[in-house]
């Protein structure tokens, strides 16, 4: 197979795997008009359209599934080859990248990084912090890090984090015209400031449990916003109760600037786990920075 051969079917996989040219030649770091051409003359050599263009997405033809099914699995073995080749050198080298959230970036995955990174130059990593839940196969990342309980079956899964508790939260001014909850059902007589997540498609229900009894609380109220450092601002103002990770409010419950309520509530919960496909090859730098991840937990 001739170089331009390989590079254009990597540019075939990049476009149909981000359903657009832009978001492509982003990826690849070239234009979308060149992109657009690559794509032309592979499907010129080839004889069929391997992808079908519209004004809002691009998807493969079934030629192109067809070549899909094969292209992926024959790449990764390539970079997985390329990631073993890596190990012959005298220090881990080679590129990582990794999906997460934004609390899980801050809290677990960057104090990791801090203390590894300045020993090892020739690891680069890069770190897309996603509010969903991400294809990591579908979209190139070496791994991700999701809650335990939403890592799929199919995954290798490796603890990293401290379990963890949502906490449900007040200002001294909201509590002082109105009593505090004693129990979630008390809720329904509050002012609530809801999280909307991707993950959940809508509106965060909260989710308190104490015993056996497991509750999904839908709250409402003024506001809502998909960012759960907004939620805890509008909760200290007095707006209303807020349901965040307990981590994200310690300092101002210590300070006294936050009343915290329905504790009982709020029991542990399995906290967050770095997955990546089971049929990958772990190169040496990767296994480095899992198992510096690792020993933080």
């Amino acid at each position: 197979m001739r170089r331009e051969e390989l590079v254009d079917l990597n540019a075939f996989l990049a476009v149909a795997e981000a359903e657009s040219f832009t978001r492509a030649a982003a990826r690849l770091g070239t234009s979308q008009s060149a992109l657009s051409y690559t794509l032309r003359r592979l499907e010129a050599r080839l004889g069929v359209g391997l992808l079908t263009r519209t004004t809002r997405r691009v998807a493969p033809t079934a030629a192109g599934e067809r070549l899909l099914k094969t292209l992926r699995p024959a790449l990764e073995d390539i970079a997985a080859e390329l990631a073993a080749l890596s190990e012959l050198r005298d220090r881990p080298a080679g590129s990582i990248r990794i999906a997460a959230s934004e609390h899980a970036a801050h809290s677990v995955i960057w104090p990791a990084l801090e203390k590894l990174l300045p020993d090892y130059p020739d690891i680069q990593v890069e770190l897309d912090i996603e509010p969903g839940l991400t294809d990591i196969v579908g979209e190139r990342f070496d791994a991700g890090v999701r809650i335990g309980e939403q890592v799929a079956k199919d995954m290798i899964a490796v603890r990293i984090g401290p379990d963890l508790r949502m906490a449900v939260v007040g200002a001294p001014a909201y509590f002082a015209a109105r009593p505090k909850p004693r129990t979630p059902r008390d809720l329904a007589d509050h002012r609530c400031v809801n999280l909307r997540l991707q993950t959940a498609g809508g509106f965060y229900a909260w989710e308190l449990e104490k015993g056996e009894r497991a509750l999904r609380v839908r709250v409402e109220g003024q506001l809502a916003f998909n960012d759960a450092r907004m939620t805890v601002r509008a909760a200290t103002a007095g707006f209303g109760l807020a349901c965040v990770l307990e981590d994200q409010v310690e300092a101002l419950v210590a300070d006294g600037r936050l009343i915290r309520v329905l504790e009982g509530w709020c029991p542990p919960f399995a906290g967050y786990h770095l997955y990546y496909p089971s049929r990958r090859q772990p190169s040496a730098a990767f296994a480095l920075l899992v198992d510096a991840l690792r020993r933080r937990v």
